[in-house]
Parts: structure tokens; sequence; C-alpha cells
């Protein structure tokens, strides 16, 4: 791992006290930017699983069940919102990663903001987000998914899929700074499939037993698919409820309500490492 320059912030009011967490956050992101040239295979698996995964249920195993028309048109915005949840295993990996070898106990040493190396690690794991969903929209282009209400929705839809994976960054760090170690990984992606499967990604509520249809609805990952087919213009098998009434509603709430127990619970965690 090459060194990271850090340099500790002096006094100063709020403007220079700001401008040193940037510089410490930017140079922690650098450092995460760097771990891609160095490791590209494991950049790009995480690039080809979502792609193999959405291949697999347009041609294979069939997804859009219960929707007229086009399945394609119902599965690729599901597999998006899909893809946002699956790169928690990525996080979790880097972080147990770094606290096993003590990298995050020397960056705590140094004069740098405290909550530069999360912000770092965050930043990166979002650019890398972006690029998987440009992969993943090509790849729906390319087995015939389109979207129909113009480049603001669009956006707006792309803007609500990054508030999920945002959310989701958090859940990954504060679990990865409890587990501690690498190994448990695999726990928690024995944990986050059946989250990720139980939700209108591949199937309507309408077409499932009526519990289980109302359990699905109201998934955080249901809210965000259900909403971005909306943005789309691409068919959602709406039940009826509230929940599938609210969509655009829910993806930003659920999120948000995730952010805010999480994001806190990451920040102490890391501040007590090492105590």
């Amino acid at each position: 791992m090459s060194a990271a320059t850090t340099t500790a912030p002096g006094p100063g009011g709020a403007a220079s006290r700001l401008g040193w967490a940037l510089a410490d956050s930017w140079t922690m992101t650098r450092r995460e930017l760097a771990h891609w040239a160095r490791q590209p295979v494991a950049v790009l698996v995480n690039l080809v699983f979502p792609v193999m995964l959405l291949l697999m249920f347009t041609y294979l195993v069939g997804g859009g069940r219960g929707v007229p028309g086009d399945p394609t048109e119902y599965l690729v915005p599901g597999m998006l919102a899909l893809t946002m949840a699956f790169g928690l295993e990525a996080t979790m990996l880097a972080v147990t990663q770094d606290l096993g070898k003590g990298v995050i106990d020397r960056f705590r040493s140094m004069p740098m903001v405290p909550g530069a190396v999360l912000v770092g690690r965050s930043a990166a794991d979002m650019l890398q987000s972006v690029v998987s969903l440009a992969v993943m929209t090509g790849v729906g282009y390319a087995v015939g998914w389109r979207w129909h209400n113009g480049a603001a929705a669009a956006l707006g839809a792309v803007g609500l899929l990054l508030l999920l994976r945002f959310a989701m960054l958090w859940v990954g760090i504060q679990l990865a700074m409890v587990a501690g170690r690498p190994e448990m990984v695999t726990a928690v992606q024995i944990l986050v499939w059946p989250v990720g499967f139980l939700s209108n990604v591949f199937a309507t509520p309408a077409s499932m037993p009526g519990w289980l249809g109302a359990v699905v609805e109201w998934n955080p990952m249901s809210a965000t698919a259900t909403a971005v087919r909306e943005l789309f213009g691409n068919p959602g098998g709406a039940t009826g409820s509230w929940a599938a009434e609210n969509a655009e509603l829910l993806a930003v709430l659920w999120p948000v309500a995730i952010i805010a127990v999480f994001f806190p619970l990451a920040v102490r965690k890391f501040a007590r490492l090492s105590r």
C-alpha cells in the first residue's frame, strides 16, 4: 500500500476546517481509486457479475413474470436496483481487510480528519456504482430495454438508484466494522441474497401469494425498483396498494431512514476503534 499524504488541520474557522476535511477525504478517495489499478480483476468481476445475472434472467431463467408486454422492460430497472444492493459485499471486504491489516489504526494515528477514511471509502464506492450503472444500462439497451419518459426522468431514476446505493454503503461499512474480519463477509452474503430476491425485481407482487406480495411491496429495494420503472416509463405491475402507488416517496424515505440509522452508527464505531 502506498503511503497517503496527510496534513494536520490547523487552527482556523469553519471554512479552514472544511478545507482540511475535503483535502484529507480526497487523499483517502485517491487511495481507494489507486487500488482499482492494482486489482483490475476484482473491479472487472464486480462489473461483470450483475451483467451475468441480467443475461441469465433475460434469456435462461425468465424475469418479469406477471407483466404484460416485453418482460425485459420490467426486468432491467429491477436489476439496476439489485446491482446497487449487491455491492455491499465489496464494501465490507475492503473495510475488513483494512481493519485486519491495521491500516485503519495507522490512519487514525495520523494528523488527519477522523472521518476522512470513511468519506474516502464511500466516495470511491459511489464512483464505482456510477460505472456499474453505466455498464448495466448499456447491456440493457443491447437486450432491448428502453426508457420512454425523457432525460430528466431518467436522471431522476439514476438519482434514486444512487441514493439506495449510498444507504446500502453505510450498512456495509457498519457491518464490516462490527464483523472485523474478511471471513465474515460470506455470512453477510447469505443474508443479502434473500433480501435482494424477496423483492419485485424479477416478478410482480400480484403473481405471488397475498402475504408474500405484501412483504415484497414494502421491501426498500422494491420501492426503488418500482419508482425507477415509473420514471423510465416501463411497466411496473402496479397492484393498487399504498406502497405501489407511493413508490417514489418510499424510494426516498427508505434510504434516508437507513442512512439516518447506519451513518451515525458507523461514525461512532469508527471513533471507538482501538480505544
